[in-house]
């Protein structure tokens, strides 16, 4: 079943406007970082082209480099090269501290499980380039790829298309995502759930999601919603905490929202990513933020139905201490804010720095500092 609350939703709905009472967390530190993050676009450098040719669900993807994955290289004592679907599976299951599993070009059409970890000074890396394809077995059922509790590993260089889900990775610790394309899928490309905890997600390309239902196409999805926290996390709040989300492009063709953070998460990072929204039909913001103490900073977006960033408290005690600052959003032609937070969501800041156009309604529904 899909992981959604029952009866809520992060799609389109009227949000509350009511003023903020004044915020109280210390932002200095934190907004530098996202006005150095801002800086690295330089001007008249602009914005990837929305019209990248979209990928096709069995090859490699157009939109980045066929050599994304070439620091994979072959040989080595602790190097295993694989070529089919059971090949690579077997050496999942014997992965050693480490170890590297290098994916040779082609296609690898199955879903594949990882359950081996690593530690802090031996991870295992599992690397290829964008023409090492793991092809699920259709936008209808499945994870192409899943971490279940594995801890210490680094995906880097290769493509996940075709399943309902891209990589899902539940219990799910210090691992790295990197340079990977992960496109036409069903539901969501990328998902820490269940505890998933201190990962990176680094400079991924993610299009073309939501191709089973619409208002699950997130390009990635941290933690769950509350109405899933007895399935996923025992009936408590799925802590999946301090993941770092950092200079990704998402989009096109990404349904719902760019990024999730789901009320239960808290202290992670949102920056340097870029957002084209311009087929945003499940959504009406880029990044949605219900968890704590999340900083959403230095970001671009392009396109958006109704806002650019939002701060939503959908459970008691969540929705609190978020900074959003720093970003460049021009929103498309029915925007309203640029960032959007309930009147409820204590604590959070908006940055007066950041930059907003298309917004009808104003940079913020709350006063920027």
């Amino acid at each position: 079943m899909p992981d959604r609350h029952l009866t809520g939703r992060a799609g389109p709905r009227p949000g509350r406007r009511a003023a903020l009472a004044a915020a109280a967390l210390a932002v200095a530190g934190a907004v530098g970082l996202g006005a150095a993050l801002a800086a690295r676009d330089e001007p008249g450098q602009g914005f990837p082209s929305a019209a990248a040719r979209p990928a096709g669900p069995t090859g490699d993807d157009p939109a980045g480099p066929a050599t994304a994955g070439a620091d994979c290289p072959a040989g080595g004592p602790r190097t295993v090269t694989v070529g089919s679907a059971r090949e690579l599976q077997r050496a999942l299951d014997r992965a050693v501290r480490g170890q590297r599993i290098r994916l040779r070009d082609g296609v690898y059409r199955g879903e594949f499980v990882v359950r081996r970890s690593g530690t802090a000074g031996q991870p295992i890396t599992l690397c290829g380039s964008r023409r090492a394809v793991l092809r699920g077995r259709g936008v209808r059922r499945g994870y192409v790829l899943h971490l279940e509790g594995a801890r210490h590993w680094t995906l880097s260089g290769f493509t996940v298309t075709n399943g309902e889900k891209g990589v899902m990775a539940d219990r799910a610790a210090h691992d790295v995502l990197q340079g990977l394309a992960v496109h036409h899928v069903g539901h969501e490309a990328i998902h820490l759930r269940a505890f998933s905890s201190d990962n990176l997600i680094r400079g991924n390309l993610v299009h073309h999601t939501g191709l089973r239902r619409a208002e699950f196409g997130e390009g990635v999805y941290v933690g769950s919603a509350q109405g899933n926290w007895c399935r996923h996390s025992g009936c408590r709040p799925d802590r999946s905490d301090r993941n770092r989300i950092l200079g990704n492009r998402i989009g096109p063709d990404v349904t719902a929202e760019s990024v999730d953070l789901k009320e239960g998460t808290s202290g992670g990072l949102v920056a340097g990513n870029t957002f084209l929204g311009g087929e945003m039909t499940g959504a009406d913001s880029w990044v949605d933020v219900k968890g704590n103490a999340w900083r959403v900073q230095g970001n671009r977006g392009r396109l958006t139905p109704r806002d650019g960033f939002q701060v939503h408290v959908e459970a008691p005690g969540w929705g609190r201490g978020n900074l959003v600052a720093g970003n460049l959003a021009q929103l498309g032609p029915d925007g309203e804010y640029g960032v959007r937070v309930d009147g409820d969501a204590l604590g959070t800041v908006v940055g007066c720095d950041n930059r907003v156009s298309g917004a009808a309604r104003g940079l913020s529904n709350i006063r920027c500092r």
